[in-house]
């Protein structure tokens, strides 16, 4: 069963007639609650070494599991550069696996 979608005009402007009935007190809208957790601290040097061997893994083994190169887990444990972003977070998550359900039951407006 295929559904047409209205054209984007029409959908624009039920879109703005229910913005503004919601801002005239007349509709409540649907929410949604989304779960946004802090970043992550940056780990040291020391503390990704740590990490790693708590998991067995050699540098190489690492690398593979965080799908990156070698060299970059060589400069993180050297203290040369830093994981930022994504690397960061799973890294956090490797270090603390109890986190992912205080993540998915935090709730934020």
């Amino acid at each position: 069963m295929n559904k047409k979608r209205p054209p984007l005009f029409d959908r624009l402007h039920k879109a703005l007639e229910d913005g503004l009935s919601y801002a005239r007190g007349e509709k409540v809208l649907k929410t949604t609650k989304v779960s946004i957790p802090d970043p992550p601290a940056v780990l040291t040097p020391e503390q990704i070494q740590a990490l790693r061997r708590r998991l067995s893994l050699s540098q190489a083994g690492f690398a593979r599991l965080l799908v990156v190169s070698p060299k970059t887990i060589q400069s993180w444990e050297q203290g040369q550069r830093s994981p930022a972003g994504t690397a960061s977070r799973l890294l956090q998550l490797l270090d603390h696996p109890e986190l992912v359900k205080s993540f998915v039951g935090k709730e934020t407006a």
